[in-house]
This record gives C-alpha cells, structure tokens and sequence, in this order.
C-alpha cells in the first residue's frame, strides 16, 4: 500500500476535505509539492536511530517488574539515565567506537543518555557509505523493499535494530523535479506526510461557544472527564498536576494562539509558558514552515492532545515532542523511534502519552526499509522499558476502527502494542439523540464501537468506529495479564464484512468464541465517542477545492470542532496520572503489574463493562462476569480510588 494513493472525500463541519492516505500516513487538505530548492535541502539531513542490546535484558525486564513490586527492595528506586547507562546500558568505549567509525563517513552520532540507543545525522549518501547500505526489492508482491546493511563485526554484535536507513533502486529513473509549484489538485507523496492512529471524525458538530468556562468544561471538556472518572474528587483534594510535566509525542508543531483560545474559552489556567516546544528531526523553522502550509490531520492531532491534557492538569507543564521530516529525508519509523526516544532520555517528564504511530504492526505493510517488523518491536519494548526503569507510566491510543485498523485484514493494529505502556481504548458515555431521523438511545456507557447510529452517508463510505482492541501478533501475553480472567479468551460477534474494498453491516450476524494467545489490548478505556466527544480549536490555512473550476483556494481559518477518538482518551489518561503523582513522594511508574492486580481485589477501582450485547468495539464484545474484555480492557476507571490504591500498595 506504500507505494498506492487512496483518496477519499469526508465531511468535516460542512466543509468538504480531501484527504490522501499513504498508507498510515495522513494529509489533509491541499497543500504546495516540494520545489527543487527545498528538494535540494532536504538531501542534508537524514535522521537515523540505532538501538542496542542491554548488558542483560532478562535482568532489565525483571528490574521494570520490581520498581511497581512493593515486596521486592528495588521498589520504586527508579534509575536516572547516567545510573541506567551503567547498569543496563553499553559502555562508553564501546559508544565511542560506534562514534569514531561513523565519524570516517562524515556521520554525527549522539548517544541518547542511558546508551540504549544512538541517533546519527547526516546525508542519505553518507549514512548508506558508512553502512554499505543496499537497495533489496520487494519479495512478495505488497511488501516494500528493503535496505541491507554492514558493519564491523565489533560494532554489529551488540545492534537490534538501525531504523530508516534507506538505499534508492539503482535501477529506477527519476523524474525532473518541476519548478513550478504544483497546484493542490496534484499533491502527492512529495508533500509533508504525518502520521496519526486515528481517522478524523466525520461529525459536522461545533461546539456552542457561547458556553464559556466551567460550563464549557462541563459540556465539552475536562470538567465531562473528571466527573465520569472521579477525576474531580483529585481535585477537590488539592491536586492538578503541580510539580508535573507531560510529554507528548507529536508529528506536527501546535499554535500557542490555538492553546490560549481554548484555554480562554474552558477557562483553564492561560499561562502559555508551561508549554515547551522540543524539536527533534526537523528544525523549528522548518516545523513552523511545515504548519504554515495548511492545516493537515497531524495538527489537529497534536493540538487537541495538547489541549485534551493541558486542561485535564491545569497545573502541569507541557512537554511537545514534535518529529516534523520536512525539509529533511527522515522516514517517518526513524523520526517516531528518535522522538520518543528523546522524551525517554530527556527525563523530564513521568508521564508520557501519544495518539501518533509510524505504521501498523503487519509484514506486508510495514514500510521501515532497514529495521524489520519484529527489529523495530523489539527496539521499542527496549526503550519503554528505559522509561518504567526511570517511573516514567507511557500511554499510547489503541486506535478508532476496532480491531480492523487496516482495513481488511482479519486483525491487526497501529504501532505498537507493546506490554509496556497503557493501551487505552473507547468507550460511550449515555446519550439519547436523533440521528438520520432515528431515536439513538444509549441507556449505560459501553465499549465504542458504533454500527447503530451511523448515518446513511457514513455507511455509504464504510465510516465506522469503534476503540483499537483485540490480541497482538507480535508480543506474547506479558506476565501481568496472565491468569486473569477473560485473557486470552474472547467473545466477539461479525457486525462488519469486509468486501469490495470496504466494510459493510452484516444482515445475520452470529457470536463468535474462543482463545487467543499474544498482548490482550486495551488495558482501560474512557469515553472517545464523538457523540460523546470533546471540543477542540484548530487554526491556520485551509483550502477549499472546487470540482467544477478544478482550482483550490487558499484561506486562513480557525476551525472549533466536536470529534472523539482514543486520542483524546490517552492524552487525558496521562493527564490524570500527572494529578495523582502531584500527591506523591515518588512517581507511579509502571502501571500494568500494579492495576491488574488491583482489578482482582474485592476494591477494585475499576468499572468492568462485561455485558455481551450492545457493547463491541466494532467485533470483541463483553464477556459476562470476566475481568478483563478486548473491547474495553478492565474497564473504566474511578482515579480516587486508583490513586488510594497506588499510595496504599506498601500497605
């Protein structure tokens, strides 16, 4: 699919987008193509990672356990960078010779702090020298091709992966890059790409803005989130996230102007200097160029993550980790893996939460040319677990189509299902609307996943949604989960089929039992429908395509909107995490051993949502009387008595 353009036409707020997909890869509205000069500059850079092997991993994995382990003596004596790099890390000689080797190739290599891992800078045709870099075609048909590559047997014993090495078909003419700026009906793969885990939401709903403060909170925002999930009682007792930092892993840069409208609007503590800008890939510059150019998926992304999380902690800092290619030859994995990898090492921040991924975790569609599927897995389990050594909880969005995040496989989902972060999933608060002249009554919140109140336009196009959820082909069923009950078992039901290129509502559907083995996904869930969705605000240029004049004009726009998605969930799941640490001596840290077993205790601090109809993500459904469901996880979560719990876990 890299290498095939998909269009398709969604209407958001009344106004028509086109939106190409490049495989995960999203641009939305129109936009200028590459000129010659700016292809020129981008052949000066290129972002390269390299993961390592730690000095023991079994020893690395059994200390993540022990930090959240209140019986064993390493609780809670998380490590820092320096102490990690000794501990776990290589060691500098070695680092060095990396160093000096790359060095001959005219390559910078900067070691990320905690040796797990380096990132080397340079041009494509030094990088492919230093690691006589091969172009490798494609083996099957739907696969990409790939890069091989050496290094001195000293140097390549201790790799697990090099990430977005790339080396072009020797064999492939190229085109004569055009001057001239092609119009927006012709943007192709040349223009700045992003990523995102979500499809945007095709309701046309704007939130009534004549709501202000705790009203529009209440309505559309952080004060909905904190009363269903007893965030309020948290602050009641003092607590927003004081002392804290957020990281957030952005692809695209966000407007301070956007965070101070809705800050203004929710009527959220404005101080627009607890956002912290960090660019990793691409220079400010260039991520400010890359914004300038028209609003795109990846900014409204980054942005209501900002908001979604600024306003949930209204005390907290705000850490952007933005990873823009523009204007460089970075693949989208590498500029990912380096961004994340920055936030881990830079340390500042206990939590971290993302809604972006550089592709879905599948062989045949996954595009990274140097580090393989399983590489690139084993690189990023590497450097989450760098951060539970550090307290550091990550969260990470599970997706908006169910299990189907790439349309027509049987199962499969967005990078990565690691064990070691929080997958959050969706769900749907009560509502009663009428839709498409339809009485949607929803009595109980439950799993989201929505084939009953899509309207005919929405069926027409196979727009259904649902949170990510299911079992994970790539990384087996971590210990925490083992032994509880509804893992590894499931019960489903065939709502969608998927033929002729889209889904469709299956007239007879039937249930659907079994077991399965692999990370049983999510681990929670939290309100992401967009019916019961929070509001955003989004700014910049935007164009408007005209398909009789076949032209596109160009207008500067501030776009308020209602959408829902796990990405709003993850980063208000962080958020909340950063309210609870601001109570504490020392950070949560790694929270899957502990609320498994906590979801096992008489007090659990979880709402369970196991009924079997009329609560899917699109397939997975409850399972009566289990703990645990693919749909939902251990469920919804009351955060007072989650953070009792982690504060009495000594007890």
């Amino acid at each position: 699919m890299h290498t095939i353009l998909k269009k398709r036409v969604i209407h958001l707020r009344g106004k028509q987008i086109v939106i190409t997909a490049l495989s995960s890869l999203l641009v939305l509205g129109t936009g200028l193509a590459i000129s010659a000069d700016q292809a020129k500059a981008a052949e000066k850079k290129s972002v390269v990672n390299v993961t390592f092997k730690p000095s023991d991993e079994n020893e690395l994995t059994d200390y993540v356990y022990n930090t959240v382990d209140p019986t064993s003596s390493q609780y809670h004596q998380y490590l820092t960078p320096s102490a990690f790099a000794d501990k776990f890390g290589q060691s500098d000689s070695y680092i060095q010779a990396f160093q000096d080797y790359l060095a001959k190739y005219h390559v910078q290599a900067q070691a990320f702090p905690g040796n797990l891992s380096m990132k080397l800078t340079g041009t494509s045709t030094n990088l492919q020298k230093a690691f006589k870099a091969k172009y490798v075609p494609a083996k099957k048909k739907g696969y990409h091709p790939t890069t091989s590559y050496k290094l001195p047997g000293q140097l390549s014993d201790k790799v697990v992966a090099v990430i977005g090495l790339y080396s072009t078909n020797p064999n492939k003419k190229t085109k004569k890059t055009t001057k001239t700026a092609t119009k927006a009906k012709k943007t192709t793969k040349k223009s700045a790409t992003h990523s995102d885990t979500t499809t945007l939401s095709t309701t046309d709903t704007k939130p009534n803005i004549k709501y202000t403060g705790n009203a529009f909170s209440k309505k559309y925002g952080a004060a909905k989130f904190a009363k269903a999930y007893q965030v309020d009682d948290l602050y009641d007792q003092g607590l927003e996230g004081s002392g804290q930092r957020i990281g957030i892993i952005n692809d695209s840069d966000v407007r301070d102007a956007d965070m101070l409208t809705y800050w203004k609007q929710a009527g959220v503590n404005d101080d627009i200097s607890r956002v912290h800008h960090i660019y990793t890939v691409a220079t400010q510059a260039q991520a400010q160029a890359d914004l300038n150019k028209s609003i795109s998926a990846a900014q409204m992304e980054a942005t209501l993550d900002a908001q979604s999380a600024s306003a949930i902690a209204p005390e907290a800092q705000i850490d952007l980790y933005t990873a823009v290619q523009y204007g460089t030859k970075t693949t989208l994995t590498s500029a990912f893996y380096n961004n994340f990898m920055t936030a881990v090492s830079d340390n500042n921040d206990k939590q971290i939460t993302t809604s972006m991924a550089p592709a879905f975790e599948t062989k045949s569609n996954w595009p990274d040319p140097s580090a393989s599927l399983s590489q690139y897995s084993h690189a990023f389990n590497l450097l989450l677990e760098q951060a539970a050594v550090q307290g550091i909880t990550v969260f990470k969005a599970s997706g908006d189509r169910g299990p189907y995040a790439l349309s027509g496989a049987k199962e499969n989902h967005i990078m990565s299902t690691s064990p070691y972060e929080v997958e959050v999933g969706g769900t749907t608060l009560p509502y009663q609307k009428i839709i498409d002249g339809n009485l949607i009554s929803v009595n109980k919140e439950r799993a989201w996943g929505d084939t009953y109140s899509r309207p005919a336009y929405d069926t027409k196009y196979s727009s259904f949604a649902g949170g990510g959820g299911g079992f994970s082909d790539i990384n087996p069923t971590p210990r925490y989960q083992i032994g509880v009950p509804g893992v590894n078992t499931f019960r489903a039901m065939n709502y969608l089929t998927f033929k002729n290129g889209k889904y469709s509502i299956t007239k007879n559907p039937h249930v659907i039992t079994g077991t399965k083995t692999g990370r049983n996904l999510p681990d929670v869930a939290g309100n992401a429908d967009p019916l019961t969705g929070y509001a955003s605000i989004v700014s910049g240029p935007k164009y408007t395509f005209n398909p009789e004049t076949k032209k596109a004009t160009k207008a500067n726009g501030i776009l308020w909107r209602i959408d829902g998605g796990t990405s709003f969930t993850a980063p208000q799941m962080a958020a909340a995490n950063a309210v609870m640490n601001s109570g504490r001596q020392t950070p949560i840290g790694f929270w899957n051993p502990q609320i498994y077993k906590y979801a096992q205790e008489s007090d659990s601090p979880f709402n369970v949502l196991d009924d079997a109809d009329f609560n899917d993500n699109l397939y997975y459904t409850g399972q009566p009387g289990k703990l645990y469901n693919q749909a939902t996880g251990l469920g919804t979560i009351n955060f007072n008595k989650l953070y009792n719990k982690f504060n009495n876990a000594n007890n």
